[in-house]
C-alpha cells in the first residue's frame, strides 16, 4: 500500500537550481529523512566481478549526478512518480570490494531490508554481478521471477578463472538456484562475438529466449514489445539493464562495449512497453564514468531508472 504519511517530494528545481544541493537520485529525499518509503533507489558501488574494464563502482555516483536533470512529471508514461508514493534514495549498500561471495551476501541483505513488505527496489550498479544478490532477495518476497534482461551479452556463462560468480554468470546461477521462471525470461539486445555456438545452445537449455539486436532492423518494433510482454505474462517481473545494451555511440562509458547496439530511444520505448507488468525490482548496471563523454552514458542510465521507477509507482498506487 502507498504511504499514509505526507509525501516528501524531490527538491524543487524551480526553487533550488538543479546543480545545487545534495546529489541524491533525482534530488529525492534520503531514506533517513522520511518516516517510511514505498520505493527505494539504492546504489551498489561494486565492480569486483568485471572481466575487462573496471570502474562501474563509480556508476551510482555518476547516475545520481546525471539524474539532477530529471523533472517530476513523466509525460511518456503520464505519471508523476514522486507525487503519490514515497520514493527515497537509500544511499549505497556497503559491500566488500575484495570478496565476491561476501559482497553478494551483503547486497542481498541490503536489498531485502528495503524490499521487505514487497516494496519495489531500484538498484544503481555497480557491475552485473549484483543482479544475483538482488534476485535472491526479491525471490524471498515474491517467489520465482520473470526476467527481462537488456544486455549485449548473455551473462549465462560458466565460471571464469575458477570463480563461479562474476558479471558474466549471474543469470546461470539464478536459474540454477531456482530464482527465475525459465519460460518467462528473455534477453534483449544480444550481439557480438561468442566463445562458440554452444553459448547459445546452453542459454536456450537454461530456459531463456533471445531478442537479438539485429532483429530490430527487420522486425516491427511493436512486435518485439508484444513478444517480450507475452513472454513475461502475469509473473512478478525483474528488469535488469546492462547499459552496454546500448550502442557505444549512446553509452561509451561502460566496461565491455559492443558495436551494433540499441539506441537510447529504443531502450526507453521497450521499457515503456512493459508498463502494465508487475515490476517488483530492477537494476541499471555497468555504468563506468571514467570512460564516459559528457555524461552520455549516465544520462541514458538515469532516464532508464526514472522510467522504471515511474512504472513501479503505478503498481504501488
Amino acid at each position: 500500500m502507498p504511504s499514509t504519511h505526507p509525501i516528501v517530494p524531490p527538491v524543487d528545481g524551480q526553487v533550488s537550481p538543479r546543480y545545487a544541493g545534495l546529489t541524491t537520485f533525482a534530488r529525492l529525499p534520503r531514506i533517513e529523512d522520511v518516516d517510511r518509503h514505498d520505493i527505494a533507489v539504492v546504489g551498489v558501488p561494486f565492480d569486483s566481478g568485471v572481466t575487462f574494464r573496471p570502474g562501474a563502482r563509480f556508476g551510482p555516483g555518476g547516475i545520481r549526478e546525471a539524474s539532477r536533470l530529471l523533472r517530476p512529471y513523466n509525460p511518456a508514461l503520464d505519471v508523476a512518480p514522486f507525487a503519490d508514493v514515497q520514493v527515497v534514495d537509500a544511499g549505497d549498500i556497503n559491500c566488500n570490494p575484495f570478496d565476491i561471495t561476501t559482497a553478494l551476501a551483503e547486497i542481498e541483505a541490503g536489498v531485502a531490508a528495503l524490499a521487505s513488505g514487497k516494496r519495489p527496489v531500484m538498484l544503481l550498479g555497480g557491475d552485473h554481478t549484483i543482479a544475483l544478490a538482488s534476485l535472491r532477495a526479491l525471490h524471498k518476497e515474491h517467489g520465482p521471477l520473470a526476467l527481462v534482461h537488456f544486455d549485449a551479452h548473455l551473462d549465462t556463462w560458466g565460471p571464469y578463472f575458477n570463480t563461479p560468480i562474476t558479471h558474466g554468470t549471474p543469470f546461470r546461477a539464478a536459474i540454477e538456484e531456482g530464482l527465475l521462471l525459465k519460460e518467462h525470461s528473455a534477453h534483449v539486445g544480444i550481439r557480438g562475438s561468442l566463445y562458440s555456438p554452444d553459448d547459445l545452445t546452453d542459454d536456450a537449455e537454461l530456459g531463456f529466449t533471445i531478442v537479438h539486436a539485429r532483429e530490430f532492423h527487420t522486425t516491427p518494433f511493436v512486435d518485439i514489445i508484444e513478444r517480450i510482454s507475452a513472454r513475461v505474462g502475469d509473473a512478478p517481473l525483474y528488469i535488469s539493464i546492462d547499459i552496454d545494451v546500448l550502442d557505444p555511440a549512446h553509452a561509451p562509458g561502460t566496461g565491455t562495449p559492443e558495436a551494433g547496439g540499441l539506441t537510447s530511444r529504443e531502450l526507453l520505448e521497450l521499457l515503456r512497453g512493459l508498463k502494465d507488468k508487475n515490476l517488483v525490482g530492477a537494476d541499471v548496471v555497468e555504468v563506468a564514468p571514467a570512460y564516459d563523454h559528457a555524461s552520455i552514458t549516465a544520462v541514458a542510465a538515469s532516464h532508464c531508472a526514472y522510467d522504471l521507477i515511474s512504472i513501479m509507482s503505478t503498481r504501488v498506487s
